[in-house]
């Protein structure tokens, strides 16, 4: 029998998990970081240009390119060991060097990356860091060294995986606009477990601050949902207590309405986005198994007073555009119901009057009936008695009495045949 035959995406999905391997790292190492992301319509971007930029910079160290279609390169540039990977809004560049230098936090390990070449990146640096390995041996000692090189007030310092490491950070940007991690393993830790750890901190310091900006979003639009949540409070009272015309309220609401589903429209992506590199973060945090170290403040405990308000905040301007947007689409149902009844009541008066009109127009035309009646009787008779005056000397009468016999019958003759004549026009009104 032949083989059973694969799905055409069977081996690209079961790679696809395997494709962003950890990077192996022995201490004492360091590390430079750059993430770089288009300032507007990031997800939307030409992609291609990431890769040309990446192309360009392993040309000049000599590197081979990575295959078409790659989100993810890993090779060595001179020295040193790139890993370059491509997101959906941002990509990052990840440079490994051996050792560490006598000063710490070298500004000029950035110098792996080119002026020149930096100028021409597609887009904007979003984050950089600066990331020091140096092996765990005396805990005295790192207490003095994270003292001195990281900011106190907001410096957060842990020990993870099982006591195996100490992280620290402070989430500052230094004079040469980098942020600064350290790492500090026990001699045993593995390559692999180091590299893990690095690559912890670098994807938490990134899915941080590309969350970051949802709050920038809700901040620029607080100030117009203010003012729009007070035009649809002053349009509520309006339409309750009918201070104006139910139809210029409708008119307004549903403005206010449009631009409420514009400003949800434009803020969706970046707040859905927002929400998912929130759990990322939260996520990354939680595979460090964070303990607490000699009374420090954990990278838990960092988020949750700097990170976690600017997120609810985000949470909660989400939420009220959401129940601002609802508001107006239920106040213009029910602005539109009392349209509708204000405008069948008017519809009913104006039927009313159109009935009041054909009862007018009824009494008029048998009014007019009856006129008609008197002044075709008033000629047939004269034709009549015209008719009839030779006979007056026969008969011996005189033509006023001959003219007053005729009258009577003349008169009863013209009336049945103009009752008959509308009739007729009443049977045929119908069938017509």
């Amino acid at each position: 029998m032949p083989p059973i035959q694969d799905h055409p995406l069977r081996f690209k999905l079961a790679n696809e998990l395997h494709a962003r391997p950890f990077p192996s790292l022995k201490a004492p190492c360091r590390a430079v970081f750059l993430a770089i992301k288009k300032p507007h319509d990031a997800a939307s971007r030409d992609k291609s240009l990431d890769v040309k930029h990446l192309t360009d910079l392993l040309d000049r160290y000599g590197t081979a390119h990575p295959q078409p279609g790659a989100t993810h390169f890993s090779d060595r540039i001179g020295q040193h060991v790139l890993k370059w990977e491509q997101h959906t809004e941002f990509v990052t560049y990840t440079v490994f060097f051996s050792g560490v230098t006598p000063r710490v936090f070298d500004p000029s390990d950035f110098d792996v990356f080119p002026a020149e070449w930096l100028a021409a990146a597609p887009g904007v640096r979003i984050t950089s860091a600066l990331i020091r390995v140096c092996e765990r041996v005396d805990d005295d000692v790192i207490g003095e060294q994270i003292d001195d090189w990281f900011v106190p007030e907001s410096l957060a310092v842990s020990s993870v995986i099982d006591d195996e490491a100490v992280i620290a950070g402070d989430f500052r940007i230094d004079p040469a606009g980098h942020l600064r991690f350290a790492v500090f393993p026990r001699p045993h830790v593995g390559e692999r477990r180091i590299g893990r750890i690095v690559q912890r901190l670098c994807e938490i310091e990134t899915y941080k601050i590309m969350s970051m900006l949802g709050f920038s979003r809700v901040r620029e639009l607080a100030p117009r949902m203010s003012e729009i949540d007070s035009e649809l409070s002053k349009l509520m009272v309006a339409m309750t207590e009918g201070t104006g015309p139910a139809e210029d309220t409708l008119k307004s609401l549903l403005s206010v309405s449009a631009e409420l589903e514009s400003l949800s429209a434009q803020a969706s992506f970046r707040l859905g986005a927002t929400g998912a590199y929130e759990a990322i973060v939260g996520q990354r945090i939680q595979v460090l198994r964070e303990a607490r170290w000699r009374g420090r403040q954990t990278f838990a405990e960092f988020m949750m007073r700097r990170y976690d308000p600017a997120m609810r905040t985000v949470k909660s301007s989400e939420l009220r555009l959401a129940s601002m947007a609802n508001r107006a689409m239920r106040a213009g149902d029910l602005l539109r119901t009392r349209v509708e009844v204000e405008r069948s009541a008017q519809n009913q008066q104006l039927l009313e009057g159109m009935n009041q009109r054909a009862d007018m127009q009824l009494r008029l035309q048998h009014t007019v009936e009856g006129l008609s009646v008197v002044a075709i009787s008033y000629y047939a008779v004269s034709l009549v008695s015209y008719l009839l005056y030779p006979l007056a000397d026969v008969v011996g009468i005189s033509k006023g009495l001959l003219t007053a016999l005729a009258t009577l019958p003349v008169f009863a003759t013209v009336w049945l045949m103009i009752r008959r004549i509308h009739n007729q026009i009443e049977k045929q009104g119908p069938e017509s």
